[in-house]
């Protein structure tokens, strides 16, 4: 791969990009031990994993009703539990009691992601705390990797996402040669998260922010929430980064959480900070004991569907009614319109050029220019609220870029103030 195929996206990253907003799902055996954490001590019986009225066409059904596109489900986290009958581990679904040994989560949710198109994307924690021999053969802890991540993506047809997190494996060797070259001869389209060999990268924050400003390429990706090390990639690299961020104050389902619950102000920022900035976000809400999103959990995500939709779903000019003079995009209207939000996305086809931009009005009366807003860094989408004002047009430039920029969307909106804020 020579430097200017890095520089680019491939066909897949630039699909991941459009998907924006998915749902994460943390839900195992921890789901049914209140208060425990991640790496807690304490020792987990699956004779306690029992969702009796497990629901994930509910799960994935919500999803597709706020505007999700993708959903990523724990197969296994930290603890090791394994959420499908893997014949190369005790600690599975196959030990419980949930429908008699014979249950499969994984599959579950992949035939639920399937029915209401949603793009399937399952965790994997590398670090497991149920092996034994994890920290004392890791030539053996390779085989049982590689043996597990080839029943998920033999066994369930085509997964669009394989998503590890580093927590646990601070220090830890994996043989990431082996193990993503089965992974890219099982699926050569999988999209992978953060380790190995990625696609995508890790914001570096599980609060739903991306920085200012968030550039496609980079050289490095953050690690683990446990550590500011930073994985250097040996080359600048084409990963665009997803916002991982909850809805309660847990990742998994808990009893003493719901006053966590974040308002539809909080997260239509936490959207503005991540889409906004053109990276993916990624919410995660803890399905219950029964198997199911909680009714407050369901309620909040589909009002915020509503938000986002009245936020940019509406507007009163698209890029088909802006005239192009060189590196800028004129709309000019007679009749005055409000105007306090601006939708840009870049074409970043052949790379991400734009590195500097600004937005000015047509003032309503004296019909002159002014500058209200100037920016570095467009990208996927660059979603920009401005205060309200009333406008005879809207003119954006490129002012700087380091090759030939284009815009493949732009809109202008009229948001207000809405009714939906304090929930």
């Amino acid at each position: 791969m020579n430097l200017v195929q890095k520089l680019t996206p491939t066909a897949r990253q630039l699909a991941y990009q459009n998907w924006e907003f998915g749902l994460f799902l943390h839900f195992g055996l921890r789901t049914f031990y209140e208060g425990y954490v991640d790496f807690d001590e304490r020792r987990m019986d699956p004779a306690a994993f029992h969702p009796a009225h497990l629901d994930c066409e509910q799960w994935i059904r919500t999803a597709k009703e706020a505007g999700m596109n993708y959903a990523v489900l724990t197969a296994k986290h930290h603890d090791g539990f394994s959420n499908w009958p893997s014949r190369y581990s005790q600690f599975s679904v196959a030990a419980s009691p949930w429908k008699e040994g014979k249950g499969d989560v994984i599959r579950e949710f992949v035939d639920a992601c399937r029915k209401y198109d949603v793009k399937p994307g399952l965790y994997y924690s590398p670090y497991d705390g149920s092996a034994d021999f994890y920290t004392q053969d890791a030539k053996a802890y390779d085989d049982y990797f590689v043996n597990q991540i080839t029943e998920l993506l033999s066994e369930y047809g085509d997964i669009d996402i394989l998503w590890f997190d580093g927590c646990g494996s601070e220090g830890h060797s994996y043989d990431w040669n082996r193990i993503i070259g089965e992974i890219r001869r099982m699926q050569p389209q999988i999209l992978i998260f953060n380790m190995g060999d990625p696609d995508f990268r890790w914001v570096g924050n599980e609060d739903g922010i991306a920085p200012v400003p968030c550039w496609n390429v980079v050289d490095a990706t953050e690690f683990s929430i446990l550590t500011e090390k930073k994985e250097q990639l040996g080359d600048r690299l084409w990963l665009p980064a997803e916002c991982d961020v909850q809805m309660r104050g847990n990742w998994f389902y808990s009893d003493s959480d719901v006053h966590t619950l974040k308002s539809v102000e909080e997260l239509m920022g936490i959207y503005l900070h991540s889409v906004g900035r053109g990276a993916n976000l990624l919410l995660n809400i803890g399905p219950d004991r029964n198997g199911l999103l909680p009714e407050k959990d369901v309620e909040r995500l589909l009002d915020f569907g509503s938000e986002i939709r009245r936020h940019v779903g509406s507007p009163f000019a698209t890029l088909a009614q802006c005239d192009k003079r060189g590196h800028t995009w004129v709309y000019e209207t007679e009749k005055a319109q409000m105007l306090d939000l601006v939708v840009i996305e870049e074409d970043l086809t052949d790379g991400e050029h734009v590195r500097s931009f600004r937005i000015s009005i047509i003032t309503q009366k004296s019909r002159r220019p002014v500058t209200i807003y100037e920016g570095q860094h467009i990208g996927h989408k660059a979603i920009i609220r401005v205060p309200a004002i009333k406008v005879r047009g809207v003119i954006v430039e490129i002012t700087e870029s380091d090759q030939e920029a284009d815009l493949q969307g732009l809109s202008f909106h009229h948001v207000g103030n809405g009714n939906e804020y304090g929930r």
